[in-house]
Order: C-alpha cells, then sequence, then structure tokens
C-alpha cells in the first residue's frame, strides 16, 4: 500500500507521533547513557569498593579474657566454651515446623525466634540467625543428636566468662557488664566494640585493658547472597593477660561461709606489706548472673535491694567504730603526754560532765585503772577522761596518722573515706562550736565518727608492724600468657604513724592482753600456741530507750541493735595475719566477731584452738 492511498491528515498525525517516538526514545537512551557514565565514570570507585566490600568480609574473632587466680595458683575466674544455637535462613525448609521442633527440644520460645528472623536482612538468606545464646550441655546434647532432622540449624562456639566458685570473692572479682556508648565515646577502650563486656568493678575493672585481650580477625569471601566462600587471611586473637590476686581461696572460702546469713565485712591482710589475704563482704552476688544478660526487672531487684549486695562493705561501709577506736586514743594520749601509764583513773560506772550522764559498759565501774587493764576491758569512763584531756582536735590528728579519714589507697576498688570530726568541720557543717560533751563520745568511737573495715585492718597492722602505713593491694603480679611479667606486687609505704616505740609496745601489751589474761573482752579469740591480741567494739547505731522499742519477744529489734567489730592480729610477737571484722547489729563485738577471728587465725596459720 503506498502513502498516497492514505488521507494527507492520518499521513501527518502518525509523521508528528512517529517523532514524538523517537524524541521519547533518544531521551530514555539519553538518560540511561547518562546514568551509566554517572555510575561507571562519576561514582564508579565508590560503588567498586562497596562491592568489594560486599564481596569481601571481615569477621571477628574474640580473645580469650585473661584468667584470674588466688595466690596459691589456683583458678578463681577463667573462660568456658558458650554454646549458641544459629539458623541458616536459606537453608530452613519448614520454618513453623522447625520452631516447634526446637521449642518441644529445649523449649524455644517459637514466636521470639519467628520475630528474631523476620528481622533478619533478605538480601544475605546465607547469614545466620542467632535464636539462643548459651545453651546448657543437655540442649547442646538435644540439638546434636537431631541435627539431621534439623534443617538450617547450626551451633556457634565462643569464649563465655566463669566465675568459677560462684559468689567467692564476687566483690574483690567484680562482674562484667555490657559497655555503653558513652564509655565507647571516651577513648578509653579502644580495644572494644558495641556489645563487648568489659569490667564494671573489682579487679575486672582495675585490669580491664589487659584482661581484655587483642581480638583476631578473618577476611572472608562471600557471594551476592552472603554465603561464605574462602578464607582470604586470618589474624589470630591474643588473650589477655593472667591476674594473680593475694588472696588465699581457701581462707577467702572459710570467711564467706562465718559470714553466711548475716550482715557485714571482713578484710584479712599481711600487716608487714598491705597484701590482701581475703576480703568479703555480705550479702554478695554471683557474678556469673551478669554474663548471659540480666533484664530490666532483676537488675531493678538487685540494684534497688535495701541488702545493697553490690556494694562492697569493706570498702563503702562506713561505721562507728565503738570501742576499737580506744587504741588511737591510747596512742595519742601517750604522745601527746596526756596519760601517764601507771596513773590510776577511777572507775564507778558513770561519768558526770554538766548535766550529762556518761556511762560505762559495766555497770558498777571497774574501780582504779590503769592503761593496761582499761584496754583489757575496754573500760569507757577511762577513755572519757583521757579524751577530755586530749580535745576532738587532737585526737583527729592521730587518727588521720593511722589511715582513718581517707582513703587507703586499696588497688582494685573505689573507697568511702569515713569521718573523722574535728571543731573545724562541725561548725562548718552545722553553724555551731563543738561541744565537750561530744569529745567524750568520740572518745570511745561513737558521735560522728566513721571508719570503713579496710580502714580498721590497716590501723592494727600499723600498730603491731612498728608503725609503717602500708597501701593495701590484692593483686600479686600480672603476666602475659608468655610469662612476661607486666606488673609485680611490691609493697608500698604510704605513710608513718609517728608513735614511739615504747608508747605502741605499752598498747599492744594491752591488746594482748584483753585476749590473753583474765576479764579480757577477747577472750572468745585465745590460742594455745599462739599469742593473739585484738580488741572488740560495740557501735551503737542509734540512741534506744528500750522499753519502748522491745519487740513483742522482749528483745531490741535487729535493725536497731548494735553493730559487732574485731580486730585482731596473730602472732603478736611476729604478726602474719591483721584482721578486721563488722557484723551488722551483731550486738556485742566478744561474741559475734571475735569467734569468727578465731577460726579465720587457727585456719591460716594451721594451728590447734
Amino acid at each position: 500500500m503506498r502513502t498516497s492511498d492514505f488521507d494527507p491528515v492520518s499521513v501527518e498525525i502518525f509523521n508528528k507521533q512517529l517523532k514524538r517516538a523517537i524524541l521519547v526514545v533518544l531521551v530514555v537512551f539519553g538518560l540511561l547513557i547518562l546514568r551509566l557514565w554517572y555510575l561507571q565514570i562519576l561514582s564508579g570507585s565508590a560503588y567498586r569498593a562497596k562491592s568489594e566490600d560486599n564481596r569481601f568480609q571481615l569477621h571477628d574473632i574474640l580473645p580469650f579474657r585473661g584468667i584470674i587466680f588466688d595466690r596459691k595458683g589456683e583458678m578463681l575466674v577463667g573462660n568456658r566454651p558458650s554454646y549458641g544455637l544459629y539458623v541458616i535462613p536459606e537453608g530452613i525448609q519448614d520454618r513453623e515446623q522447625l520452631l516447634k521442633s526446637l521449642n518441644r527440644l529445649i523449649g524455644l520460645d517459637p514466636k521470639l525466634a519467628m520475630q528474631k528472623l523476620k528481622h533478619a536482612s533478605p538480601a544475605y538468606p546465607f547469614r545466620p540467625v542467632c535464636l539462643k545464646r548459651d545453651m546448657s550441655r543437655d540442649e547442646l546434647a538435644v540439638i546434636e543428636t537431631q541435627r539431621f532432622n534439623l534443617s538450617g540449624v547450626m551451633i556457634k562456639v565462643k569464649p563465655q566468662r566463669h566465675y568459677a566458685w560462684g559468689k567467692l570473692a564476687s566483690h574483690v572479682l567484680g562482674y562484667l557488664g555490657e559497655i555503653s556508648e558513652s564509655q565507647l565515646k571516651t577513648g578509653k577502650f579502644p580495644g572494644n566494640k558495641q556489645g563487648d563486656l568489659i569490667g564494671k568493678s573489682g579487679v575486672e575493672w582495675k585490669w580491664q585493658p589487659l584482661l581484655n585481650g587483642m581480638r583476631g580477625g578473618e577476611q572472608v569471601e562471600v557471594d551476592a547472597a552472603g554465603r561464605k566462600i574462602r578464607v582470604i587471611s586470618r589474624k589470630p586473637p591474643v588473650s589477655g593477660a593472667s591476674i594473680y590476686l593475694t588472696i588465699d581461696k581457701d581462707l577467702q572460702a572459710l570467711v564467706e561461709r562465718a559470714l553466711d546469713g548475716k550482715k557485714g565485712a571482713i578484710v584479712a591482710m599481711n600487716p608487714n606489706n598491705g597484701e590482701i589475704l581475703a576480703m568479703a563482704s555480705t550479702p554478695s552476688f554471683n557474678p556469673n548472673v551478669f554474663i548471659r544478660g540480666i533484664d530490666m526487672a532483676t537488675w531493678k531487684g538487685i540494684s534497688t535491694s535495701k541488702d545493697f549486695p553490690l556494694q562492697n562493705r569493706a570498702l563503702c561501709g562506713q561505721y562507728p567504730p565503738g570501742s576499737v577506736f580506744k587504741i588511737i586514743v591510747a596512742l595519742a594520749g601517750l604522745e601527746e603526754g596526756v596519760i601517764d601509764p601507771e596513773e590510776e583513773l577511777v572507775c564507778n560506772g558513770v561519768y558526770t560532765l554538766g548535766r550529762h550522764k556518761y556511762h560505762c559498759w559495766k555497770k558498777h565501774g571497774h574501780g582504779k585503772v590503769k592503761l593496761h587493764r582499761a584496754l583489757r576491758e575496754s573500760c569507757d569512763i577511762y577513755f572519757y577522761k583521757i579524751g577530755k584531756r586530749l580535745g576532738v582536735d587532737r585526737i583527729a590528728r592521730y587518727a588521720k596518722r593511722f589511715g582513718f579519714g581517707k582513703t587507703t589507697g586499696f588497688d582494685a576498688g573505689r573507697e568511702k573515706i569515713g569521718l573523722i570530726p574535728t571543731s573545724q568541720w562541725k561548725l562548718k557543717r552545722f553553724g555551731v562550736p563543738w561541744q565537750t560533751g561530744e569529745t567524750i563520745s568520740t572518745a570511745i568511737g561513737q558521735s560522728f565518727v566513721l571508719v570503713t573495715p579496710i580502714q580498721m585492718a590497716t590501723m592494727i597492722s600499723t600498730v603491731f608492724n612498728g608503725g609503717d602505713v602500708y597501701r593495701p593491694q590484692v593483686t600479686r603480679r600480672v603476666e602475659k600468657i608468655n610469662g612476661e611479667k607486666l606488673f609485680e606486687f611490691a609493697p608500698e609505704l604510704i605513710g608513718k604513724a609517728g608513735i614511739k616505740h615504747e608508747y605502741l609496745e605499752l598498747v599492744k601489751n594491752g591488746l594482748i592482753a584483753a585476749v590473753n589474761e583474765p576479764h579480757g573482752t577477747g577472750w572468745r579469740t585465745k590460742l594455745k600456741d599462739v599469742t593473739v591480741a585484738g580488741k572488740t567494739g560495740t557501735a551503737q547505731v542509734v540512741a534506744l530507750d528500750k522499753g519502748k522499742v522491745l519487740n513483742q519477744g522482749g528483745e531490741v529489734p535487729l535493725e536497731f541493735r548494735d553493730h559487732a567489730w574485731f580486730v585482731g592480729i596473730a602472732p603478736a610477737e611476729r604478726p602474719e595475719i591483721a584482721l578486721a571484722i563488722v557484723i551488722e547489729h551483731g550486738g556485742h563485738g566478744g561474741s559475734a566477731a571475735a569467734p569468727i577471728a578465731k577460726k579465720m587465725i587457727t585456719a591460716y596459720l594451721g594451728v590447734e584452738k
């Protein structure tokens, strides 16, 4: 058919449409060419890099965290294999049936597992999805037995922190928690990434950079679906350093058994160099709880508990020292010349100052008392009089020489400083002058005075080692996996008490008498073959009108009972172990704390009771 056979109008319309179609085609091809030019020329290098990134992936290989040992080389904290249950989405034949099987075999929540699968990226169907972390050995055995019937299921093994003895020494060792965004931003954790666990307290916190180790990795070639083709290169991880502590596991276990069911703290120290032999605080916690991940309800229950299980009472518990503080008053009195050891002061049970009466613990008094007997029988009236002679500011000055009112410098924990009051402190704090009656109470460790158990252990060590104040330390050495030493314990002298030798001897003899002579308040720690020295203390929590606070059983309610103290040393002639024990609301130090000290000394020195 010829063109002339068509209507001229139709031909013109056709030509116009053809031109438009050609123009559209040209525009489309032009856009395609421009897009290709943009992708290949302008953005070619960027997309090439992305392509390489998709083709090659870097997989982390986590290091083993450093192991923690006690002083004898027995492992306290190590690592164990953690088995995770993963599935490869592309390998699953029937999702619902698989999840039903896993629920039946190991109790896996099918709804939660389905949510995890739905959130997995569809672009990478061969990328494993974790359905359950840290399976038990029983669960692992069941899965391995049924692997042929569980399409797409795989097991991955990762190292996981393990506290071998559960709660044992938990406040010393500390615990792990997930690193926060704010911590990552500080730049102080260069070897860590989001999701890593780091030390939050104790030894785990103190030596975090060395315990952490260095993560390794492998470069893997994958296909477009994320399926692994081959390993290009591999860098092995470097395990963290090993930490050897000064604590004795067996003594630590004994200490914690002695505190079981009680609130309190115990510190055992080598008085000659500051080594911590045992440190316990109760109630305590199991650090393993934090490893698997802890839900908000459980964390809130722990962190807001009135028992404060996460608080290390040995470092942060601030208590009135009670009669133990008489040691400081005696040494201050001797050094300042307000005590003559042979001077007899009369105790008739009551000391009157103005309109106030201050009582001795012994209702009818001790009669005529010299320094030796005052320490042996803990006569309150004697120390009221000596305290009045000294004044609060001189008492405070000597207390600080022995480490009170400041941190001891303990190497693996955050401490509180307690409180040693002065006249200036009270004026600044309350805006009123210091009263002499407050000095009377201060002299027997009451009033505003607050101390920590680790300060008490430092003090009694200083008295018996000749006046040297050592920094308490719990780390004996740190070494790499190849044996290279990174840190080794060295005694650190941080102060001198500045007390004459003869005055120290007088007080030491009084403390020996408190345990070994008739009527001594610490007689419950007396041993046949070892000379023990010590001082009991009963620290009043609140002033009581016992007629009003007695419960239905005729007893003082637990929360109003006195704290019980004992500080001691053995053997007195050549000290090897110093102790500070506080039992909250335990009553009398002689009955509640001293027997625990006896068990500790006999166990550590290997002697008979």
